[in-house]
């Protein structure tokens, strides 16, 4: 039997916690799947990059692009160029490839003109705020993908709202969730100990969106936010490398500085520490859409410093709120989360650990392949 080669993309830390569970599930079907992990390079900080990779057990990439850093259009342009080249050369039957990344979109337009199958994890988010370069990735891929796993059901009406078939989609769930609950299970205190935290008693912050760390006022509000955040409780606040770049860049080293022992700055921590500081917070805050899914399975209250997410579950299920970016509105919606936090957070169907058996069955199926995987929930009838 002709083993299906699949080539599973990532480029950025988020790919990589989504990738992780997918390749061990493949993994499982030696028998009828060639894994192939190529890592872009798009993200290649060491914290970002390869420590995660240890983190979530993920083996060394087969192959690395090594394309780095550059505007939207160059590192889209660096990543085509040579992933074209190797898919003449391996003739994959399929290139899987996770989020919104631009490694994501670079590679499904890439394979689309080579007339490669895409299965893209994640399909149908939507923010529906063409400003942010993450829905235009995703938008695109979702048009190009042949095969839509989906995480939640507003993806499942986004999609069809948009012409793509029925029986293009199926609602999978969430393969970030199959990460983190192993990630749950092996996270340490020891972080928590490093900084002199105690479960419960501090709010965690990630910080990265252009729109809110670019722009030199927006940045000030929310850290004077979190300035005044830090008088009630303490604030934990490990920043990211394009943020850190930007208090430099714009002269706001003193701000930080000058801080209160409440509010303790440090640079990137690991997957596997992030989580344990998620896990024991009073409360995460963040303009990231993997944490709001994080923050939700875990039960912990997340005030996300956006107008808009894509990931409007969070919020249905009662974990997620949105503040935006106004310093006076992120201080008043945590002062009402110290007082009343939320009691009832539920969490959302199929984010239940299986999520990568239920994709690579699917796909076992679509090439033909017997499976005794559990079968997915789909949103037709078509077996």
């Amino acid at each position: 039997m002709k083993k299906i080669k699949i080539i599973n993309v990532v480029g950025a830390r988020p790919n990589f916690v989504k990738i992780a569970p997918l390749l061990r599930e493949q993994k499982k079907h030696r028998e009828a799947i060639e894994p192939i992990l190529l890592h872009t390079g798009q993200h290649y900080d060491y914290i970002m990059s390869q420590k995660i990779f240890g983190d979530l057990e993920l083996p060394k990439p087969d192959v690395y692009l090594n394309v780095g850093s550059g505007t939207h259009a160059e590192q889209t342009a660096k990543v085509m160029v040579p992933f074209e080249k190797y898919l003449v050369e391996s003739k994959p039957d399929l290139v899987l490839v996770v989020g919104d990344v631009n490694s994501t979109l670079a590679c499904s337009i890439t394979a689309s003109k080579l007339h490669i199958p895409i299965a893209h994890i994640e399909a149908g988010l939507r923010s529906f705020d063409r400003t942010m370069p993450e829905e235009v990735n995703r938008v695109v891929t979702d048009q190009l993908s042949d095969y839509l796993f989906v995480t939640e059901p507003s993806a499942i009406e986004n999609l069809l709202n948009e012409g793509k078939p029925k029986g293009a989609i199926n609602f999978a769930g969430n393969v970030m969730i199959d990460s983190l609950i192993g990630a749950i299970g092996k996270s340490q205190d020891s972080i928590l100990d490093k900084f002199g935290l105690t479960p419960g008693s501090y709010a965690a912050v990630t910080l990265h969106r252009a729109s809110n760390v670019d722009n030199k006022e927006t940045l000030i509000g929310i850290i004077d936010a979190l300035l005044k955040i830090s008088e009630s409780i303490k604030v934990i606040f490990p920043i990211h490398p394009r943020t850190d770049n930007n208090l430099r860049k714009f002269g706001l080293e003193q701000l930080i500085r000058s801080k209160p022992d409440n509010l303790i700055i440090s640079g990137p921590v690991g997957y596997l520490d992030f989580i344990a500081l998620q896990r024991d917070a009073k409360m995460v805050l963040t303009d990231s859409g993997g944490i709001q899914e994080e923050s939700c399975f875990m039960k912990i209250p997340c005030l996300t410093l956006r107008p808009n997410t894509e990931r409007p579950i969070t919020i249905d299920c009662g974990s997620n709120r949105l503040v935006g970016i106004e310093p006076i509105d992120i201080i008043k919606s945590a002062m009402e989360i110290l007082v009343n936090p939320p009691m009832d957070i539920s969490t959302p169907k199929y984010w239940d650990g299986k999520a990568s058996a239920r994709i690579i069955d699917e796909i076992l199926w679509l090439f033909g392949v017997q499976s005794k995987a559990e079968e997915m929930p789909l949103i037709n009838s078509r077996r």
